[in-house]
């Protein structure tokens, strides 16, 4: 095996961050079914004359058969549970108070900054990215920033569910070129208030969290820490995987509250297109190294689907893979977007001895794609 090359820095801290409200399968299917129930009725007489389609009911069986995901942390379900809102409630807060994703992302930094011995003095560059932003500017990395008393400066980062892997070599590039010292990597989450709760495919999908990384030199990292060895991304234009929200929103009024300005995507299609594309994407990642699949001790997928997530490692290492070398964190926290694959990293990592390999990868909206090839120091 050729040496292998590395890009000189490392992730010295992780943490990851999660409301504590449990949404769990059964009584999301309930409130799901009481909507179903509800609409089929008001539209009983197109129905009856076979003009409208009935609603489907959903149930825990189905959900956990289509996503593996059993349950999600949220930051609120009563308006989740309500059929006549489906729709977390989420008061609006005073541009004086610290924003929401904001409050997400400084809970996980506060874990990651402990984790690497560092405090927000210490850091010089924030990176946020995520797959839906609260609001464009005043960008909330530099809230961030201000929060947490870091230095430098700090932007915001989106790039559909490739954003947090995104980030992270962003921060990495920036170390790299001696643009920052100290980097933060902040990934805030907040997926349930652009879910359609009203769509049978997909309204158990999104779970609510943040995660965070610390990155620096790896001559000033921490012994236990992960070397960043190499990066890579590439993206592939798609519509299968899609939200139209955004500024004009309000220009259009005819449209302005349609399900297209909600998460929406062609599943099938997803699962046919980006199963080989991760594939390909990984073991040329590996094979930049001349490295197996069978010498990486952890694959650190994004977590969006656990049937994908499998068929991709199996293709991988041209067998069944098991839960110690491709963790599945979706049964506990659902689909949290870009955090998927960095949330699997710092819950499954400390057991790992030095030397041993891993790679932390994500796929999705763009398509997008990036990866990290990381060895324990």
């Amino acid at each position: 095996m050729s040496p292998r090359p590395t890009t000189g820095t490392s992730i010295s801290g992780h943490g990851l961050w999660h409301p504590p409200t449990v949404l769990d399968n059964a009584e999301l299917c309930a409130a799901f079914n009481e909507f179903v129930g509800r609409d089929n009725a008001k539209h009983a007489d197109e129905i009856a004359a076979g003009t409208r389609e009935p609603l489907k009911e959903s149930t825990p069986e189905f959900v956990v058969k289509a996503s593996g995901i059993h349950r999600r942390y949220v930051q609120d379900k009563t308006g989740l549970l309500d059929p006549e809102r489906m729709c977390p409630n989420i008061p609006d807060r005073p541009e004086e108070v610290l924003s929401i994703q904001a409050e997400y992302a400084v809970n996980a930094a506060k874990v990651a900054l402990a984790s690497a011995g560092k405090v927000g003095e210490d850091i010089d560059l924030v990176v946020l990215g995520c797959s839906n932003l609260q609001r464009l500017y005043p960008a909330i990395a530099i809230e961030v920033q201000h929060a947490i008393g870091a230095h430098g400066y700090g932007f915001d980062m989106s790039l559909g569910c490739s954003a947090a892997t995104g980030a992270a070599i962003q921060a990495s590039q920036a170390v790299q070129l001696g643009a920052a010292k100290c980097a933060l990597v902040v990934v805030p989450e907040l997926t349930t208030p652009h879910m359609n709760w009203r769509e049978r495919d997909s309204h158990f999908i999104f779970g609510d969290a943040a995660v965070a990384l610390v990155i620096e030199p790896t001559e000033r990292a921490k012994p236990g820490s992960w070397e960043i060895l190499s990066t890579q991304m590439a993206s592939k234009w798609s519509n299968n995987i899609r939200n139209n929200a955004g500024f004009t929103d309000r220009c259009d009024p005819a449209t302005r509250d349609n399900i297209d300005k909600l998460f929406h995507q062609h599943g099938r299609r997803v699962f046919k297109d980006v199963v080989p594309m991760a594939e390909r994407f990984v073991l040329d990642h590996l094979g930049q190294h001349d490295l197996k699949p069978s010498q990486i001790a952890r694959y650190w997928l994004h977590q969006a689907n656990q049937s994908m997530n499998e068929l991709i490692a199996k293709r991988v290492l041209g067998r069944d893979a098991t839960r110690a070398e491709a963790p599945i964190i979706l049964d506990e926290f659902g689909n949290t977007a870009s955090a998927g694959s960095l949330l699997a990293f710092s819950r499954f990592n400390e057991d790992l001895a030095a030397g041993s390999l891993g790679i932390m990868t994500s796929f999705g909206a763009g398509y997008s794609l990036a990866s990290l090839l990381l060895r324990r120091r």
